[in-house]
């Protein structure tokens, strides 16, 4: 197995074992009219004891990897202390400024100096009628495991912009969260206006979140309140925000940056393994077992391919393009979503999901996540290496089109694999 992958492994342990997507299908039509990949009476009891080690499409809250920081975690604050620094849905207060070194025109501001704080009530009252999710992978920068799967729900962040009556010299907006009152610690992050008002692509929002999975936003996650940006890393989804400022600069300016990392790649496609046995008989066929990360380029395939070590690779080919790659088979819909959400039913406003079926409108969802399998022929003995890549909607296949390490993991993993006479 993937060491790198073995904490992830742990926390997916229920996967539905009933129906598997083909390389390249997608839409909720095609969904319903796909075969069954044989009974599971038939399937090779290998593979579906792998499948049956894989966990729900959704990470429960508790289950997420964390990458928090500060000193202490403000999430390990005790409740009292969280509620005299307003970490508590009763006591925070969000401040909505004009940067103050390169200020836009505002009509409007909200700041505890003034007495006129955002808080909790006010982002509610606003969620009546404004209230969105969606699904998204929280994935960090700089590690290529995923933290986990969740739906995030908020109020999109341009319905709380607006209330400040923007006029004039706004390009950018950033925004930090708590960082135990030590300008030392502060982790900030930016976004270019235009994409804060408006969603291209058919990209979802970008909220002030306060749900994760249907429940209140917990401590750990960044409760009682985020921002979360649909298709960035995680740097971008500040957690305990307590500041936002409208800028006239005309750059990033977010501590990523300033730490040698690219700013402003979007979420990557790309895939790994859970499960891949490190020594098997000869003849005998092999399972295997993974996840990919649907980034903003979309996902068509999962492959695979075995290489006897020795043998020659391709020439003049650093990322295998011309390998020969087999599909593998990225697992439907599942029929328990997971993640602890209430009666296994996706909220209604989840974006990418219909509101009467409670299904999605195509699969796999970008900026999710889902599991893919395979089952390898058997080999003759020998050493081998083991690699899996995506190919992604316009037909181009890991690492790239983006393969550069600081724009986000993207790499072909590569696994040992041992076959005994």
């Amino acid at each position: 197995m993937n060491r790198k992958s073995s904490t992830f492994l742990g926390e997916h342990t229920r996967l539905t074992r009933r129906f598997f997507l083909g390389s390249g299908m997608a839409g909720l039509a095609a969904i319903r009219t796909l075969p069954l990949l044989a009974e599971d009476r038939q399937r090779d009891p290998k593979l579906q004891k792998q499948l049956d080690a894989l966990d729900s499409w959704l990470t429960h809250p508790d289950k997420f990897r964390d990458v928090s920081r500060g000193n202490p975690k403000p999430h390990s604050l005790t409740e009292e202390q969280r509620t005299a620094v307003g970490l508590t849905r009763d006591t925070w207060t969000l401040e909505l400024l004009s940067d103050p070194e390169h200020p836009a025109k505002l009509g409007a501001t909200f700041s505890k100096q003034a007495n006129t704080p955002f808080d909790f009530n006010a982002l509610l009252k606003l969620a009546e009628q404004h209230a969105v999710s969606f699904p998204k992978a929280m994935t960090c920068l700089n590690i290529g495991c995923p933290l986990g799967n969740g739906i995030w729900e908020g109020v999109p962040l341009r319905e709380v912009l607006w209330l400040t009556q923007p006029r004039e010299n706004v390009r950018r907006v950033f925004y930090y969260g708590y960082h135990n009152d030590d300008p030392k610690q502060m982790f900030r992050s930016s976004l270019p206006v235009g994409r804060v008002l408006e969603d291209p692509f058919d990209l979802p929002p970008v909220i002030l979140c306060y749900k994760l999975n249907g429940e209140w936003l917990s401590p750990e996650r960044g409760g009682p309140v985020r921002l979360v940006f649909p298709e960035g890393y995680g740097f971008k989804s500040i957690k305990w925000l307590t500041h936002i400022y409208l800028s006239n600069l005309a750059h990033a300016n977010d501590t990523y940056a300033e730490q040698n990392n690219d700013v402003d790649s979007p979420l990557k496609t790309f895939c790994a393994t859970l499960s891949l046995p490190g020594r098997v008989k000869a003849n005998e066929p092999i399972p295997v077992t993974g996840y990919a990360q649907v980034g903003i380029s979309g996902l068509k395939k999962v492959q695979v391919w075995v290489h006897r070590d020795g043998d020659e690779l391709p020439a003049n080919d650093r990322y295998f393009s011309q390998a020969p790659w087999t599909d593998a088979n990225i697992l439907a819909p599942p029929e328990a979503w997971g993640g602890g959400i209430t009666d296994n039913r996706i909220p209604a406003t989840t974006l990418g999901f219909s509101p009467d079926t409670g299904q999605p409108t195509r699969w796999p969802i970008r900026l999710s996540m889902v599991h893919w399998a395979a089952l390898l022929p058997g080999l003759a003995p020998g050493e081998y290496t083991f690699r899996c890549r995506t190919i992604d909607d316009k037909g181009i296949g890991q690492p790239l089109p983006r393969p550069f390490r600081k724009s986000g993991h993207a790499a072909i993993e590569q696994l040992s694999l041992t076959v005994e006479a």
